[in-house]
């Protein structure tokens, strides 16, 4: 490249001088190339230890002007190719020109001023890049493209001077951070280090301090373990690794194509500096660094995928509830602003710019400098302070606000939920009862219809039981007139004494009634009631004091009232709140009622899963067990499915969308299973359950940190493993009673998924000495049973547990639980779990599931290729891992979203997860194939991929590829040369090749026709058709028409779909061009071999004997065809046909496989040749990959 004219001294005891002119010296570094001695290995050590390699490229070009002792260098090279076209240019340009210079002076201005021209006029060239790197980073980019053979289009991030540690020996050297491997680059003394890592093979990456590894960072492979140490800042090279490494394992996961390369991302800029910073880092870098402060913002706000951040600056909230202004920071994205406190918890605040009216500069003073005044919708004011670039962040809110859409003005929520339970407006369906209610309120309303039904059944029974009684009493008072008028003296005193006793009586009745009035169960309701309305009425305050809706500021005392618990009235509300759901679906007004369009008439695997598992979400609960519950159950999962494919459905999607249906309507609770899916549980709900893998290691890990003398009992009896999964994905659900997990929902959509992970801790802790006393899994699971279905929920009626309870009885009761009690627990004993902490276990265990999830997958293909293979399981495992890195080729550096970077999608069987391309099946086919094509290799390559690619994707698995390579090296005769066969016909055979296809389909037509008509006696018999032109199955249909039954279609389908093996006979015969192709490749094969003589005369020999057998066919086809010839006009010419190649092709002439197969048996050489056995581990070391690991492997 040319550089800029600097003065240089000669330095000859460092610079070779290789050319030279009466201008110009082209040099070359000692240390680089061949030869150097004892100096040449001095200076390649300094370069590599000291960074000169990266500074100082191994070639230069220097201009010398007469006698002077001052040069200038020019140019300079990494190769010798690159500084030898810069020479051959001034050689042939600028050498005669400066020769009629007279004065010294004038030619070396002369060059100066043209070198800078040349430099400005590709820096004008390179202007569409949107930036350029500093020269040193570009030599850096070019090196490590040389010590390691990789393409242009693997990119450097970054490189950093450590020491690679192989025992106790550091190695002083350079490692390179690039987007998809991890290099290392040492030279000490002519001993060469070079590893090259996969960031996808990484099973392990972490940080750590030892004495014999100081400070040092350890990447850890299926088979490797490599030590790093001596970085000059380790805590930023160790976040950069972490997020190469993250990517690539995003790539693993990726359903759609393989994402190897960081989001185009805005670079994070400093708000409280309004003009453009100098960007001096590498582009990828900072492309990283912002995709990292993309995450983190998206994390602390619950905000979307598509939602960037532009900008943050230190300032100031005022505060109304506390009457002071809070220190934090004000951060800026396309659609909201977002505040966040210094002090963790102290205030939090959302403002979407949907919600803005007004944003104005306050006046400035003292004690409020440069103030700036937020007005919403909802009549509330935010006034921020202390900005230090006040009018650059206004602009920058108003740019954003005129990119807004408008929304009308709905008040504090799109779908605000009353405390009577009523929804105020809905969008969605309002024929449907669901649309506008939640399950339990329907429920409820259908329990007080019927309450009144049966209060009006029982008044009027009561009226007519009164009725009856006065009839009674009526002809009771007449019977004893008419004694009293027959008895009057006898009775008087008996009549007395009967009053009396009707007193006292009805004194009595009196009595219980008033205390069937009034029971002593009421008295017990009377708390419940009372405690259910101060918590409403505490909510209510809240709001007053806080704000309500999205633009709530949200503080510790928020908190406090979500672990106290939502009421059921606002639970629908708060969820969508905290979740950022809320906001997700006011910016996609009508999405769901489309997506429900959309897959109205659209059949998929994942509507039949639905299907199935649709009677078994909370079968107990009385809204599920009616059509309402159940179809709105549907049709949120089917929504929800054809909005994100990918993932579909997963089994425990049902159970958790059917407690959302309970408390929200429809489309509400399909917004916060989108969070649940996307956002606060990610990656839990697909095939694999990866992220609840992942967190289930993290759990394991903290309790082994937290409950060290639990841990490895538990370990032992395999009981962790067992139960935070079911925990885990569904939230407690399955293991709590269901009004208890409800409250510890309340706490998951406020603090997220540590709240889980603290229950859980504290359910081990508070079982510990049970759990201890444990011997087998099955006593422990029923330990934790009974204790989690006794945690109770005191604001509502008690339960009985049927489970664990009545297993065993001996033992005493478990003692009830409050929920409430258990979650603050939790909080006391294991709040010091912290977001950031958690992100940094999952990165941890995601690289162990991931890469455990591949080594499974590699045994679900090898166990399904070994079969039909003969290779061992060694050979097929090596073969895999090149065949994967292949693929994993096509995901880095295919060309976009083409077929050969699609990724590996987990819908998909494990065999149908890797492919190749065409390109990367020829580089596969030429380090691996035993035979040598020599000119013939790129032909045959692309006909073994046109042979292989089946259904003609542009695509070949693993399977496919593999079949050929079996049958080079350990095929038979007749396999080996019934694959040569087949290459050199249709399809494998491409039409350019040879003959057309129209004239290569009108050669086989009358073939296929005649062997069709008249198939062979042999044939026949496979067929079942017998020797009087019956079929054996009509014949058996005859004789059995009265017995069939499905076992005889079972037959018949099974006979239909059986794979027939293909034999010689079903071979097509090869024609004149086709054979002449074969031979070509025969002789090429045979080129450089040891018989190479014997071999050509053989093929020779056998050419020649097919030529005539050929020709002996084409007589008797033409004999055969003579009759059907004399009636066609005898004038009118033969038909020909003419090859792309000029010669004319005979369309008469033709051999079988057989004819070849028996030809090739008569000379000894070939037979020996196709018989010769090769070993596939000799290719395999020579492949580039192998090769490189044995290269690190010889230096360590």
């Amino acid at each position: 490249m040319w550089v800029e004219p600097e003065e240089v001294g000669l330095a000859a005891p460092l610079w070779v001088s290789e050319r030279a002119n009466p201008f110009f010296i082209l040099q070359r570094r000692k240390g680089h190339g061949r030869g150097g001695g004892l100096s040449g290995l001095l200076v390649g050590t300094l370069d590599v230890v000291l960074d000169s390699s990266a500074r100082v490229a191994p070639y230069r070009i220097l201009l010398q002007a007469g006698d002077s002792q001052v040069y200038w260098i020019i140019a300079c090279g990494s190769s010798r190719r690159e500084i030898t076209e810069h020479w051959d240019w001034l050689e042939s340009n600028l050498l005669q020109t400066i020769s009629i210079f007279e004065n010294d002076e004038d030619i070396t201005t002369f060059v100066r001023g043209k070198i800078c021209g040349l430099i400005a006029e590709e820096q004008r060239s390179l202007l569409s890049e949107a930036d350029q790197d500093p020269v040193k980073f570009q030599e850096a980019q070019l090196k490590m493209r040389r010590l390691f053979s990789m393409p242009e289009e693997e990119k450097l991030v970054n490189y950093y001077s450590c020491s690679y540690w192989k025992g106790r020996v550091p190695r002083q050297g350079w490692l390179y951070l690039c987007v998809n491997h991890l290099c290392f680059y040492s030279l000490i003394l002519g001993k060469e280090v070079v590893l090259v890592v996969p960031w996808t093979e990484v099973t392990q990456l972490e940080k750590n301090s030892t004495l014999l590894f100081p400070e040092s960072i350890r990447v850890c492979t299926r088979s490797e373990h490599y030590f790093f140490s001596m970085f000059l800042n380790i805590f930023d090279t160790f976040k950069l690794m972490e997020q190469l490494a993250n990517m690539a394992m995003s790539t693993l996961l990726d359903q759609d194509r393989a994402r190897t390369h960081p989001d185009p991302s805005r670079p994070e800029r400093d708000l409280s500096k309004s003009g453009s910073t100098r960007k001096t880092a590498p582009q990828i870098k900072r492309d990283l660094d912002a995709r990292a402060k993309n995450q983190q913002y998206r994390s602390w706000f619950r905000l979307t995928e598509e939602e960037r951040l532009d900008g943050h600056t230190d300032c100031t909230l005022w505060a109304p509830f506390a009457k002071s202004h809070v220190p934090g920071q004000l951060f800026v994205s396309s659609s909201c602003l977002c505040f966040r406190s210094k002090q963790e918890d102290v205030c939090q605040l959302i403002i979407p710019l949907r919600e803005v009216t007004v944003v104005e500069k306050a006046d400035s003073s003292p004690v409020l400098p440069s103030p700036v005044s937020i007005s919403t919708k909802n009549k509330m004011n935010f006034l921020f302070a202390n900005l230090k670039d006040r009018d650059f962040l206004v602009q920058r809110i108003s740019d954003f606000l005129q990119r807004t859409p408008d929304s009308p003005p709905i008040g504090p929520m799109l779908t605000t939920v009353s405390l009577d339970g009523e929804n105020k407006s809905c969008q969605f369906h309002q024929d449907l009862p669901t649309a506008k209610y939640s399950l339990l309120q329907l429920y409820h309303q259908e329990q007080q219809a019927l309450n009144q039904d049966q209060d009006k059944r029982a008044l009027i029974q009561d009226q007519e039981k009164q009725v009856l009684n006065q009839d009674q009493d009526k002809r009771a008072l007449i019977q004893d007139q008419e004694k009293q008028v027959l008895n009057q003296d006898q009775d008087k005193r008996a009549l007395i004494q009967d009053q009396e006793k009707q007193a006292l009586n009805q004194d009595q009745d009196w009595d219980q009634d008033c205390d069937s009035e009034n029971p002593e169960g009421s008295l017990s309701q009377g708390p419940k009631e009372k405690r259910l309305h101060l918590k409403e009425e505490a909510w209510r305050l809240h709001f007053s004091e806080f704000g309500r809706g999205v633009c709530m500021y949200r503080t510790s005392r928020t908190r406090d009232l979500v672990l106290k618990g939502i009421p059921d009235s606002l639970r629908a509300e708060l969820w969508l709140l905290f979740s950022g759901a809320q906001v997700q679906m006011e910016v996609h007004p009508g999405l769901y009622s489309d997506l429900l369009d959309q897959a109205l008439d659209q059949d998929s695997l994942a509507k039949d899963e639905i299907e199935r598992d649709l009677h078994r979400s909370m079968p107990e609960h009385k809204a599920f067990q009616n059509p309402t519950g159940i179809s709105a159950l549907r049709r949120v999962l089917t929504a929800y499915a054809q909005r994100n494919p990918a993932i579909g459905y997963c089994q425990a999607m049902n159970i958790v969308t059917s407690v959302l249906l309970l408390y929200c309507p429809e489309e509400q609770a399909f917004w916060l299973l989108v969070a649940l899916c996307e956002r606060l549980l990610p990656d839990y709900y697909n095939t694999r359950v990866t992220g609840a893998l992942v967190d289930q290691g993290v759990f394991e890990e903290l309790t082994q940190a937290q409950l060290p003398a639990l841990y490895g009992h538990m370990q032992s009896l395999g009981v962790l493993s067992s139960i935070s999964l079911s925990w885990f994905l569904t939230l407690f659900l399955s293991a709590l009673p269901f009004h208890s997990a409800t409250v510890l929902i309340d706490a998951f959509f406020c603090d997220g998924i540590t709240v889980i992970f603290q229950v859980a801790l504290s359910v081990l802790y508070d079982n510990m000495e049970a759990l201890l006393a444990c011997n087998d899994e099955g006593e422990a699971m029923t330990v934790l049973g009974r204790y989690l279905e006794n945690v109770m929920n005191p604001e509502v009626e008690e339960h009985i547990p049927v489970l664990h309870s009545a297993v065993s009885s001996e033992d005493p009761p478990c003692p009830q639980i409050d929920v409430f009690t258990l979650i603050k627990e939790s909080y006391q004993r294991f709040g010091g779990l912290r977001a950031d902490v958690i992100e940094q276990m999952r990165f941890k265990q995601r690289l162990k599931v991931i890469q455990s999830l591949e080594d499974t997958a590699q045994r679900s293909v090898v166990r399904a290729v070994m079969t039909e293979s003969a290779f061992t399981i060694e050979e097929l495992e090596e073969l895999y891992c090149l065949f994967k890195s292949k693929h994993m080729s096509s995901c880095y550096w295919g060309p976009g979203p083409g077929p050969g970077s699609a990724g590996p999608d987990l819908v998909v069987p494990y065999l149908e997860q890797h492919r190749v391309d065409h390109a990367h099946f020829s580089q596969l086919i030429t380090e691996l194939s035993p035979w040598r094509w020599n000119s013939h290799t790129h032909n045959m390559a692309a006909r073994l991929f046109r042979l292989q690619d089946q259904n003609q994707d542009g695509l070949v698995n693993f399977k496919e590829f593999i079949y050929p390579l079996t049958v080079m090296y350990h095929g038979d005769l007749t396999e080996k040369l019934k694959l040569l066969y087949k290459l050199h016909l249709p399809p494998a055979l491409a039409p350019e090749e040879a003959e057309s296809a129209q004239e290569a389909a009108q050669f086989f037509t009358p073939d296929n026709n005649k062997d069709a008509s008249f198939p062979s006696t042999e044939d026949r018999k496979e067929d079942g058709i017998s020797a009087e032109g019956k079929t054996d199955g009509e014949n058996s249909e005859k004789k059995e028409e009265k017995v069939k039954d499905y076992r005889f279609y079972l037959r018949q389908w099974a006979k239909e779909n059986e794979p027939r093996r293909e034999s010689i006979k079903d071979l097509p015969r090869m024609n004149q061009e086709q054979f002449i192709e074969l031979c070509k490749t025969l002789y090429c094969m045979f080129s450089e071999d040891s018989c190479e003589q014997q071999l050509y005369h053989s093929i020779a020999t056998v050419a020649s004997l097919l030529l005539r057998i050929g020709e002996v066919a084409k007589r008797f086809t033409n004999h055969a065809s003579k009759p059907a010839d004399s009636a066609s006009d005898p004038t009118e010419p033969a038909p020909s046909s003419t090859s792309p190649q000029g010669r004319t092709a005979d369309a008469d002439w033709s051999i079988s496989f057989e004819q070849v197969l028996a030809s090739l048996l008569t000379e000894t050489p070939l037979v020996d040749f196709f018989e010769r056995k090769a070993l596939l581990r000799d290719k395999m070391a020579a492949t580039p990959r192998s090769r490189r690991e044995s290269e690190s492997e010889a230096h360590k």
